[in-house]
Order: C-alpha cells, then structure tokens, then sequence
C-alpha cells in the first residue's frame, strides 16, 4: 500500500511447460505476494531441456534462462524419482527415461521389469525436487529442496498428479501419491516440502527488491 492506492502484485515467472506442475505452484504459492505467470502468459518460449548431471544445475540453467527472456523473477525446480534397486535411477533423468517419446506408462513397466522379484520392503524410493529463484536485477540465483521417502509399488494406482505419482507408494497414508487427495499432497509431497523454504525466498526479494524501490511491491492480502 502506497499513498493509500493499492499497487499490482510483481509477477513471477513459473518457468514450465508442464501444466500440471504450474497448477501445482499456483496453489503451493499462493497468497506469497507475487503474482505467478507462465512462459504463455507474458508471450516468452522456453525450452524443456536438462542437460546437466543434478537437479540444481538444471533448476539454474531454467530459471536464469527465464529471468534473461522474461525480465522477471523467475522460478524453476527440477525434480525425479530414484529408486533405490535400480542405485538411482532415473533420478535426475527421470523426465526423460527410456527416451523423450516414451509413455509413463512404459516407464512404469520397465521400472516393473527391473524389480521383479524384489519384495516391498526392498523398493525404497524417493521423490526429490529443488527449486531455484532467479532475480534478473542481482543476477542472484537461490535455492530450496525437499524430498519424500516412500516404496515403489507393484502397479499403478490412481489418478491424480502426474508423473511418476502414480507408482510412489506412501506407506504411512497405504496409497499411492496420485491416490492421496490433493490438499493433502500439497502438504506432503516434494515439491511442497521445497516450496516452503522457496517462499521465504520470495519474501526476502519482495523486502530487498522493496527497499531499493518502494513502488516495487504492494503488501500482501
């Protein structure tokens, strides 16, 4: 609030192309006084490409190329499955495991294929996410993680979420992460656990990006 007018939210970049995971960080982000855009939403193209090693460096590599097209704070994550049978894997890859073109629902056979014989208690898995904010006016790029721990189940089972949720099994609900409803994996998943520190995040470019412009910024709601 300024002069007694109420100033615009500063937006925010949500660096994806995955509807799904937008619609995920407009509901883990809301009331974080940003308003959240898509590439589509301010007319700017970006790639889907990870080709880094680690899930922050490509997070980076997203959210700097974000913040350059756009001119806006950006945020990215990167995310993945590792499976503790398979030492890892996809993990990092897990977007694009047995190639760009292949179904999820092949990508659960095989993952299938590879633990057969395994017994539950040996299908450990994780989900991981980190997220990194880039502010284009710095140049600074900072960071948030969190991470699930469940079992791989030995089917699919349910309809929610996306990805990889449908063979993640949470012990400690006896569902899987696409059966859990969704106000509930807003609270437990990865890339909820990642984005409670990323809100912090914001909060602190809202207060630097204040200082050095008070019409920056409008209080939040």
């Amino acid at each position: 609030m300024r002069g007694g007018i109420l100033l615009p939210m500063p937006k925010l970049l949500i660096a994806t192309n995955n509807p799904g995971k937008a619609a995920e960080f407009q509901t883990l982000l809301d009331r974080c006084g940003w308003e959240l855009v898509t590439p589509a939403d301010v007319g700017v193209e970006l790639g889907d490409d990870e080709p880094h090693d680690s899930y922050a460096e490509n997070a980076e590599l997203k959210a700097r190329r974000g913040a350059e097209a756009s001119g806006l704070v950006t945020l990215a994550d990167d995310s993945g499955i590792e499976i503790e049978a398979m030492n890892g894997e996809p993990g990092v890859h897990s977007a694009r495991f047995l190639g760009d073109d292949a179904t999820y629902q092949q990508r659960f056979a095989e993952i299938e294929r590879r633990l057969e014989g395994i017994p539950p208690a040996n299908r450990g898995a994780r989900f991981i996410c980190v997220i990194a904010v880039a502010d284009p006016k710095s140049g600074n790029v900072r960071f948030a993680e969190g991470e699930v721990r469940g079992l791989i189940a030995q089917q699919p089972r349910g309809d929610r979420g996306f990805g990889y949720d449908p063979i993640f099994w949470i012990p400690q609900r006896s569902a899987t992460m696409a059966e859990v409803p969704q106000h509930e994996k807003d609270i437990i998943s990865h890339r909820a656990r990642a984005a409670a520190p990323a809100r912090e995040i914001l909060k602190e470019l809202l207060y630097e990006h204040s200082e050095a412009d008070p019409g920056y910024a409008r209080e939040p709601s």
